[in-house]
Formats: structure tokens, sequence, C-alpha cells
């Protein structure tokens, strides 16, 4: 697994600026621990897609509302429904350091969405190289909360994959998944060749977000 350490010091607020060896440190200290502790996991299925108006997409049997993920996915034909998680191992190691180490505990929730989203870079790899056998590629994956891709439709996402008897990921009347480091996405395929399947600044439309490519 891939994990850019300058990812985890974005997370931190550190956009442009060197940490000191504490800081540094720390953070190794924290992903060791924390790569010691979660067991990751991985499900997606792939089904057919199609279009209707400019604001919905059909994904198997579930119907989406949303622009922006339909214009990101436009062209594609089939697409697949994806969740991974660290499992909850990675939030009680947080909590437990929320309780004795508050500084250490903001330091683990950077590792951990960092770790998340390079585990997910991971498996999409994995999912590109079977693609490829078909000439097919994937575009990056878009998750539930971008742009107007609605929170609403997590249920529908982790019904379809059995979520919970597979990975054990569930999702909250608040929306909010768990364990909490997991991922949902919807990940296009297309004949298109595209240069990057993981680059998550594709179309997304937040312009201060700290994440943001630069130019």
């Amino acid at each position: 697994m891939n994990i850019n350490r300058k990812e985890i010091l974005r997370y931190l607020g550190y956009r442009g600026k060197a940490a000191d060896e504490v800081v540094t440190n720390t953070i190794e200290d924290c992903l060791n621990e924390l790569l010691r502790t979660i067991s990751p996991k991985c499900i997606y299925q792939i089904f057919p897609v199609t279009f209707g108006d400019s604001n919905t997409v059909t994904i198997g049997t579930i119907t989406i509302k949303s622009k922006n993920l339909s214009q990101h996915i436009n062209g594609c034909r089939q697409a697949a429904i994806f969740a991974a998680t660290l499992g909850p191992r990675a939030d009680l190691l947080i909590q437990k350091y929320n309780k004795l180490d508050m500084s250490k505990a903001v330091i683990l929730q950077s590792c951990a969405a960092t770790v998340i989203e390079a585990y997910c870079d991971e498996q999409q790899d994995a999912i590109q190289a079977q693609a490829e056998n078909q000439n097919l590629y994937l575009r990056p994956r878009f998750s539930p909360g971008y742009g107007d891709f609605p929170l609403t439709y997590q249920k529908e996402l982790l019904a379809v994959l059995d979520c919970q008897k597979r990975i054990g990921l569930t999702v909250m009347d608040s929306l909010i998944l768990a364990p909490s480091k997991s991922v949902t996405a919807v990940i296009g395929l297309t004949e298109e060749a595209t240069t990057c399947h993981i680059n998550r600044c594709m179309t997304c439309q937040a312009k201060n977000c700290p994440f943001r490519k630069e130019e």
C-alpha cells in the first residue's frame, strides 16, 4: 500500500509547510500502530449503466439523481459499485487515544483517512488490471457526498453489495458509515483510455479544498 505522508500532513493542515521532527516521528508511530491494528476489506460488483435525463443515471437497479455523477460517468456502459473499510479496530484505536492523548488521536485520524484512500487506490489498481482484459478503463471513483450526489444513496449502495454481511460495513441513521474509516463509491468503466483512474480531483467542484491539485 502506497501511503503518501504529504496527504497526512494536508489533513493536519500543513499544506505547503514542513512539519517538525516531533510531528513527523509521531506520524510514523501512528501509522505503524494503525497498520498493525486494521483489517481492511473491500467488495465491488459491476452493473450495467443507463442514462435518463441529464440529471439521472441508473446503475443496476439503483436510479441516482445527480447531475455531477451522470457527467462523471458519461459514456460508460458499465460501472462498479464499490465499498471498502479499515474495519472497527481503527475506530477503537482512535477512541483509545481520544482518552489518552488527544494530539496523537488527531494524527491517527489523519493517518486513518489517508490509509483508507490508499487502500481504495490499491484495490482500484487491481480492478483496473482486470478491466484491461476487456479493453476497459476506470474513471476515478465518485462517492456519495461529492457534488450533488446525496449521502442518502449510501443505504442502497451498501444493500446491493450486502456489505453488512460480507465486510461488516453499515450506515447509521445520520448517513455516516460505520466503521467510520470506510468508503463507498461508483467507478465508471469506459472504452476510452484515461490517464488516471484514482485522481480524486477530476470533477470535484470544491474550489477551496485543501487537497485540490495545485496549478
